[in-house]
């Protein structure tokens, strides 16, 4: 047969229904397949008994693969579509998807490759978002920072201390994304490994604190930080870096959202087993449509200008994660003396308990 003839016959078996899709294994299809074509071939031997024997015998075998064709191409046509969809695959195209209706292997195989081809087309728009907001991340800072060395070169502004500093503060900005892709490709990786200590949460609270409060003062915030006093001593075993992370890109983003002379608190509880952290602050919070997306990569929802790269809030989720617990955003308790909503983020982290020492 002709290969526009045997196309032509696959776009009219396209349009007829596939009666072995119900049966689940494809043994039993091809079982199937074989009694109902050499079925066909003898009954059609056995109307046409009065023809010559040789012509008897080529219709009969002429009308079992005809049989056989009708009843196979259910079962192929998957595999075709696949063969077709795996080629645009390899040309970037993620969009075809493979009919699946049969219910046997090769209906869950199909079914499987239609999932991967969606996974991989989200993975590669991820791909490409990340690229672009990596690219948009990278010009600010270096567009500011070649800037104030041209203008220093051509002698427009001197090496003055303000100068310097702004200089500093872009390439202080340049390491933060540096260090926050790396960060994020070692958690993907699943290289990111926990030294996990028992820590003492008040002193932890406390240390975090006055880093916080270090870091708003030399990014010129006016906000002002408070540790609630724990009602009892408190200790949980994590990873003290890890943990310090989360808490510090907590804290960074309550102090960038919150308006000026604001106040932004920190809380520690133990509750069923599990360490619950809380960072608040009085700014305008987030809308509860949004709450799911401030955790993804390059969120910066209303970030004012100057602000992070967009993944501290990520890297908090992945790390809470990573030991286990979870981290979301809640409603505010109260209206705050800012004027705004605020928002409050809550972290739960299990291993909490009280003190060696009470607990012993």
């Amino acid at each position: 047969m002709s290969p526009a003839l045997v196309a032509r016959l696959d776009r009219v078996l396209e349009l007829l229904p596939r009666p072995l899709d119900p049966v689940r294994s494809i043994k039993l299809k091809l079982g199937i397949l074989l009694v109902a074509s050499g079925a066909a071939g003898i009954s059609y031997f056995w109307y046409a008994i009065g023809w010559l024997p040789v012509r008897t015998a080529a219709t009969a075998i002429c009308v079992a693969l005809l049989t056989s064709q009708v009843l196979a191409h259910g079962m192929t046509s998957p595999l075709r579509e696949m063969t077709a969809a795996a080629g645009a695959m390899a040309r970037g195209d993620y969009t075809r998807r493979v009919r699946a209706t049969s219910r046997d292997e090769v209906g869950e195989l199909a079914r499987a490759f239609t999932k991967m081809a969606e996974d991989l087309g989200a993975a590669d728009q991820r791909r490409r978002e990340l690229i672009a907001n990596v690219s948009h991340e990278l010009r600010t800072p270096i567009t500011a920072l070649q800037g104030v060395l041209e203008n220093m070169v051509d002698g427009v502004a001197a090496a003055e201390p303000a100068s310097l500093r702004a200089a500093l503060a872009q390439t202080e900005r340049l390491g933060h994304l540096v260090a926050d892709l790396l960060d994020l490709s070692r958690l993907d990786a699943g290289v990111a490994t926990l030294r996990r200590v028992h820590i003492d949460v008040a002193d932890f609270l406390d240390e975090a604190v006055e880093h916080a409060s270090a870091s708003a003062a030399g990014a010129g915030l006016d906000v002002h930080f408070r540790s609630r006093e724990l009602p009892a001593p408190l200790t949980v075993h994590a990873d003290p870096w890890r943990l310090h992370q989360v808490l510090a890109n907590l804290l960074d983003n309550a102090a960038r959202h919150s308006p000026a002379g604001g106040t932004v608190r920190v809380s520690a509880e133990e509750h069923a087993g599990e360490l619950h952290l809380e960072v608040s602050d009085e700014g305008q919070g987030i809308p509860p449509a949004e709450r799911s997306r401030v955790f993804e990569r390059f969120s910066r929802g209303d970030r004012a200008a100057g602000g992070g790269t967009g993944l501290g809030l990520a890297i908090a989720r992945w790390v809470v994660e990573l030991h286990g617990g979870r981290i979301q955003v809640i409603d505010p308790a109260a209206p705050t003396p800012g004027g705004g909503p605020g928002c409050r983020i809550q972290v739960a982290i299990p291993g909490a308990g009280p003190t060696r020492e009470e607990a012993v």
